[in-house]
Parts: structure tokens; sequence; C-alpha cells
């Protein structure tokens, strides 16, 4: 386990290494940032002196070990749009992200694995098809479309329908915003107020929506192929209950391949919640990033998706332990290697 563990460490810190040096060069082509920062009437000295007071001027591989030293102490540089420490920025504006992302991954495999376990069980029933329909609608319809939807239905109308129905309008849910926060050392939360919590479940639940039904049918089909194997068939022939064919035998087997799409759909979720941010107006790291691009803010652009990718191999690396330790059967087959070897 030790050396498997110390192979991947390998392994992403090789990977966050190339990452991050591609997206500074990509980065460099995204737009000249002093243009950004000064006016027009600059002269072209001025210019050449914002330049090299940025070091701009360096060549590519001087700018990136820069930024790559100054990184691996938490040093990610000066926003050329805010003339502000972006690990300032990116403190700001993580709790959001981070709570959007707990919040639809959370509904995606609270509704998504028993969904799934569901339709696997009860094939060919009306419940099963009007659940499978749904989840192709899900899979299908994009994230912007699904937001703006939701939006038009319990934000926009819903004073409309809660007043037929004899409800109060406070029913009705915001449409932007992240609502009441909270201060916990440096980290601001939403989820302890009740404006906050109200002004979450709609961008969470369209994170959601195309997760769940993703985990949905995955966990069905796997849930179909395991209830067809030979052991599922000797469990049935020892008399054991179809509760512990179905829970005990049949789901454990069937969440092992589910572990690894899961935790690459959550980092997903952070990469991702770039759209569902900026339908909502949520103040997270992705909103800040459309921001950057628009003024080729590069330490921001940079910062955000070295941080992205930080969170995808950590989840990466996760997900390999656990598997690791779920399935005795990788166990095995590295205590083997490991003698064959001596």
């Amino acid at each position: 386990m030790l050396s498997f563990l110390v192979s991947r460490l390998l392994q992403a810190a090789a990977v966050m290494t190339a990452v991050s040096f591609l997206c500074f060069v990509l980065f460099n082509f995204v737009g000249d940032p002093i243009n950004n920062m000064v006016g027009q009437e600059a002269t072209p000295q001025e210019r050449a002196e914002l330049r090299h007071a940025l070091g701009l001027d360096d060549p590519v591989p001087v700018q990136f070990l820069r930024f790559l030293g100054n990184a691996a102490v938490g040093n990610f540089g000066k926003s050329y749009r805010m003339a502000r420490p972006v690990e300032q920025l990116i403190v700001e504006r993580l709790p959001a992200t981070l709570e959007l992302v707990f919040c639809g991954a959370l509904l995606a495999l609270l509704l998504g694995i028993p969904l799934g376990v569901l339709t696997a069980l009860r094939r060919d029933t009306w419940d099963t098809r009007a659940v499978m329909t749904f989840s192709l609608a899900g899979v299908a319809m994009p994230t912007f479309v699904s937001g703006i939807l939701l939006i038009y239905i319990f934000s926009v109308e819903c004073t409309g329908w809660v007043a037929w129905l004899g409800l109060p309008t406070s029913l009705c849910l915001p449409s932007f915003g992240r609502g009441d926060t909270v201060q916990i050392g440096w980290w601001s939360s939403g989820l302890l107020t009740g404006g906050g919590l109200k002004a979450i479940i709609l961008p969470s639940v369209t994170l959601a929506l195309f997760q769940m039904t993703l985990v949905l049918r995955l966990v069905r089909s796997e849930m179909l192929e395991v209830l067809r194997t030979d052991y599922i068939k000797f469990a049935r022939a020892r008399g054991l209950t179809n509760r512990a064919v179905h829970f005990r035998h049949a789901l454990k087997n069937t969440l092992l391949p589910v572990i690894t799409v899961i935790g690459l759909q959550v980092g997903g979720l952070i990469a991702f919640s770039i759209i569902t941010e900026t339908v909502f107006q949520w103040p997270g790291m992705g909103q800040l990033f459309i921001q950057s691009v628009q003024f080729a803010d590069i330490p921001v652009m940079a910062a955000y998706l070295v941080m992205v990718s930080f969170f995808f191999v950590t989840i990466n690396l996760i997900v390999d332990l656990t598997y690791a330790v779920i399935d005795p059967r990788l166990r095995v087959d590295r205590a083997r290697a490991a003698g064959n070897a001596a």
C-alpha cells in the first residue's frame, strides 16, 4: 500500500506540473492585460514600464518558474483587474463554490443511487419508465436551459401559482445571489441562514440534475449486470431473502465501479460550476474566472485552473485509495506482485 501511495503521489505531482505549464503558456495568448489596465492615453513608455514591473517582458519559462515557485507557497501574484492578491480573491470566492458543489453532489448521490437501484429491481413498471424518461431529459438538457427553466417556474411565475394554491409567496425562491451569510473565521457560509438555504436550492438542483441522471443510469446498468452473475444465483439458492441478496451482495459490488465515476463527477462539478454560477449570479470561483477571461487577468485564470486540477488530482487519489480498500482483489494482486518481486 505504501508503494502504491508513493507512486500515485509522484503521478499527481507530474500531472500538476504539466497542467500548470500548459495553462500558463496558453494564457499568454489570451490577450494583452496591459490594454485592460491602462487607458488609451497611456504612452508606449508607460506601457513598457508597467509590463516590466509585472514581469511580462521576461521569457515564458522564467515567468512560469516564478509562478510555480510563488504558487508553492500560496502566492499567485496580483490580479491585473482588481490589483489585489489572487489568494485573497480565492479565499473570498472558494466557500461559495465548495458549498454549491457539496449540495449538488449530495443531491445527486441521495437521489441517483436509490433511483438507480429502484429502476434495476422494478423493471418494466410504469414508475421505472417515468424515471428513465426523466433521466433522458436530464442528460439531454443543457445546464443553462434547466437553470433558466427553474428560475422561470420557481422565481418568476412562482407568485402566481403560489397565490392560486393559497400558499404564502415567501415560498418562492431567489433567482440570483447567495443570500445571507455568516462569517466563521475566513469561511463565509450561507448554509447556516434561512436566506442562504433558500438561495442555494435552485443552483444546487441545477448543478445536480445532470450528475444525478448520470449516477442513476450507471447504478442501474451495473446493478442489472451484477444481478445476472453466478454468485447472486448461488446466494438465492442458499435461501437468502431478496433484501439480503439485493442490498448485502448485489449493491455492494455494484458500487465498486461507480465509486470511480462518482469521484470524477465531483471534480467535474467543481470545474463545470461556471455555467451554474453564471446563470444564478452565484459569487463563486466560476464567476470570478469568467470575469478574469473577459479582462485577460492571467494570474487569476492560471490560479483557478491550477486549483481545479489540484481538486481533480486529489479526488482521483482518494478514489484510488478507497477502491483499493473496498475491493479485496486489488490487495491480493498487489501482495502477489510483491511476493513475486521478492
